[in-house]
């Protein structure tokens, strides 16, 4: 049963790590309903996410390339207006205001169904509002320095659970008019190095564990069987995702995150204690 356990935790990983939705939502809401204390617990659910970003690096491996590339000539030719050098600038500046707060908060905002109920619907709303007034007039090419501050600003609420990281990022990209699949493919790469940094910060925590003996012998294997769920499942939610948004708007997010929201809200005021 663990391991069927730690395989659907990274397939809820997987999917909901990149879609708009919060996958600190539905992972905390999953382990809740079916009660998985153990394999539920922050320390395994953080280090499972290497598979997610692995899915990361492995799907946009061509753009990271180019633009690493394209970095570094930049940096050779001292040409400072070069486009690669402006995103680079732009994530690494964007991923500073969430790994501040993200380290200062740590401990602090609290991890609460009633919490990601309200976020939900929050979210939704905002997304929607993007939907609704975001010219998507902007592709790839046109990214500037100040789209990585305002997107990683953004990014800082995924901090509160039921936000979700890939929903703040892509809500602001939108709202500064990117198109679409531009917005997720930004969301998608601003957010990486903050996704890395916080799984092996986080992931600490359960090598200390591991190295004090207080998890369970098969813990290596349910941590392989999570990661490489998670990682197939990851890659084939960012094909979807920048597939689905080439031709589609993001509205089928804002209907489910109400609907997601909602619900936990009647079972909560039906006595579910969350």
């Amino acid at each position: 049963m663990e391991f069927i356990q730690a395989f659907i935790l990274g397939i809820v990983q997987g999917i909901t790590e990149f879609l708009p939705i919060s996958s600190t939502a539905h992972l905390l809401i999953v382990t809740k309903v079916f009660g998985w204390k153990e394999l539920g617990s922050k320390d395994f659910v953080d280090a499972i996410q290497f598979g997610s970003v692995i899915a990361i690096v492995g799907y946009f491996w061509s753009l990271i390339s180019n633009i690493v590339k394209g970095g570094i000539e930049a940096v050779k030719d001292k040409d400072w207006q070069r486009e690669e050098w402006k995103i680079i600038v732009g994530i690494v500046v964007g991923t500073m205001p969430a790994l501040i707060f993200g380290f200062l908060l740590k401990d602090v905002l609290p991890e609460s169904a009633l919490i990601i109920a309200i976020m939900s619907i929050i979210m939704a709303l905002l997304l929607a509002l993007a939907e609704k007034i975001g010219t998507r007039k902007r592709d790839f090419n046109s990214l500037q320095i100040r789209d990585g501050i305002l997107v990683g600003l953004g990014q800082t609420l995924a901090l509160i659970p039921g936000v979700s990281r890939s929903g703040s990022t892509l809500t602001t990209a939108l709202f500064l008019g990117l198109e679409r699949d531009t917005a997720a493919k930004f969301s998608f790469l601003l957010g990486f190095p903050t996704l890395t940094i916080a799984t092996l910060y986080k992931s600490m925590k359960i090598f200390k564990l591991f190295e004090a003996q207080q998890l369970p012998d098969n813990i290596v294997g349910l941590l392989i069987v999570g990661i490489i769920s998670t990682l197939i499942f990851s890659y084939l939610s960012i094909a979807f995702l920048i597939k689905y948004l080439a031709t589609k708007n993001t509205l089928v997010f804002v209907w489910y995150r109400l609907a997601f929201g909602s619900a936990i809200l009647a079972a909560i005021a039906a006595g579910w204690k969350g």
